[in-house]
């Protein structure tokens, strides 16, 4: 008998398996899609609309002017004000605002004379990224606002500023120029996604084979190894593809997210991708001794590399060497690279074949090893 027969027949079985768990295949299906619109819309590194406090000791046309700069900014939210410094504690405590701004006495009579007025900025430190983003706004805000406020008493007293030399810094963000998070992440996001559902999936076909005791069945059959490897993940490849086009349409369709490179690039990292994970799969399949087993190892395996170690929510190079090293043992770290840069570089093959070539070769790897476990174990 023909090898592609054999592999046909156990697709046919395998297809016919999962039209008989419907409930399942469908979960597959949608499962994904509404991750990404869920993931997409909860995730994100843009930060605004912080709540404020403002506390006004001078009560001054030039406090008011000053404590108005931070009502008109999208990122501050202010919520409300209070009497002095000793509300900051109870406003904190209580998350009634995440930043307090103090004027103190005297600060628009410094303004007037041409002397340094200070001010005091309060940051509730219990969520990092409020925290560090604020200090940032703030530093700019009253570097903007002191610039102007030395221009208006610079005018006040005669002199010509306009003499003098300036430097403006003229900044721009290549790729995502409005510097939107759902950009940024969502071609992450969608390499997370497919990662998590296939090698979760495939990590319990085995399994299942086991412990339902068809596998003596395939023990006993004519089918090779290889065979039989093909015939398990050529399935979830059809469906992991059907997600990957399903959630490719949701992020460019639904969230605008810009296609710049070529589709076909695209499509070849993703097959190998695929392939790489529905393979790590198997040899989890092949080693995992119960499906409690192998569902955790699945997630663990999955999850985290997928978060952690692929560039996805933090850059590879902020995070310690020896898990920089351990990174390039998991696929999800140049998935990353190959959707970024096909959705918002426009990348093609020339600048992606390192990384497709190391998919390809991470594909041979992890399925031949998954053949090889599979084996051991039959004998």
């Amino acid at each position: 008998m023909n090898p592609w027969n054999r592999i046909g027949a156990l697709i046919a079985k395998e297809f016919r398996h999962l039209g008989r768990d419907r409930r399942t295949l469908a979960v597959v299906l949608a499962l994904p899609v509404l991750q990404m619109i869920l993931f997409a819309y909860a995730i994100s590194f843009d930060v605004k609309n912080v709540s404020t406090i403002v506390i006004d000791q001078d009560r001054t046309p030039a406090s008011a002017a000053y404590l108005r700069s931070y009502a008109s900014s999208d990122f501050f939210h202010v919520v409300g004000t209070a009497d002095g410094l000793a509300d900051v504690d109870r406003i904190f405590d209580h998350n009634e605002a995440r930043i307090a701004v103090l004027v103190p006495s005297g600060f628009g009579r410094s303004l007037a004379a041409g002397e340094q007025a200070t001010v005091a900025v309060y940051l509730d430190g219990s969520e990092p990224t409020p925290a560090r983003v604020g200090q940032a706004f703030v530093t700019a805000l009253n570097q903007s606002y002191g610039q102007k406020v030395a221009i208006e008493w610079a005018d006040s007293q005669g002199l010509d500023v306009t003499a003098a030399g300036q430097l403006e810094p003229r900044v721009r963000t290549w790729y995502n120029p409005e510097r939107r998070s759902s950009d940024f992440l969502i071609p992450g996001l969608m390499v997370v996604i497919i990662m998590v559902v296939a090698v979760q999936q495939t990590a319990v076909s085995l399994v299942r084979e086991r412990e339902q005791g068809t596998d003596e069945q395939l023990a006993i059959s004519p089918l090779a190894g290889w065979e039989m490897m093909i015939g398990k993940l050529a399935p979830w490849t059809l469906l992991a593809f059907a997600e990957l086009a399903a959630i490719t349409a949701v992020g460019v369709w639904f969230f605008a997210l810009p296609l710049r490179g070529s589709l076909g690039v695209l499509a070849l990292g993703a097959a190998l991708f695929v392939f790489c994970s529905l393979g790590l799969g198997l040899v989890i399949s092949a080693v995992a001794p119960t499906l409690e087993t192998a569902n955790m190892l699945g997630l663990l395996l999955s999850i985290l590399p997928a978060f952690i170690l692929s560039g996805f929510a933090f850059p590879l190079g902020s995070i310690p060497v020896v898990l920089q090293a351990v990174s390039w043992l998991f696929p999800a770290r140049f998935m990353v690279s190959i959707s970024r840069g096909v959705f918002l570089k426009g990348a093609g093959i020339d600048e992606l074949w390192p990384e497709l070539a190391a998919l390809a070769g991470y594909a041979v790897v992890v399925i031949a090893v998954a053949v090889l476990l599979s084996a051991r174990r039959r004998r």
